[in-house]
């Protein structure tokens, strides 16, 4: 059986790419943090926005671009805007 090709997206890859360096602020943010119980909290809430980064991710990296891509994209912004509207970083 012939392995079908990913499809590719350099716009795609860049606003991955983007997504990237955003959590990895925002986490090295919260490890900056003192307060443990305020950490905890707030690695607790970015979990999710992590969780959305990681699935696509990992979904470009195995499919390509795909129908499905943009609206992975949209739920993970969706939930950094969220994360960012509930806590001050």
């Amino acid at each position: 059986m012939i392995k079908k090709r990913r499809k590719l997206n350099k716009d795609f890859e860049r606003k991955i790419y983007s997504s990237k360096k955003n959590v990895e602020l925002v986490l090295a943010k919260i490890y900056d943090i003192d307060d443990e119980d305020i950490q905890k909290e707030y690695m607790s809430a970015f979990n999710k926005v992590v969780y959305f980064y990681d699935e696509l991710k990992e979904d470009y990296e195995l499919q390509g671009f795909t129908d499905n891509s943009e609206e992975l994209l949209t739920n993970y912004k969706n939930a950094f805007n969220l994360f960012e509207s509930e806590f001050e970083i």
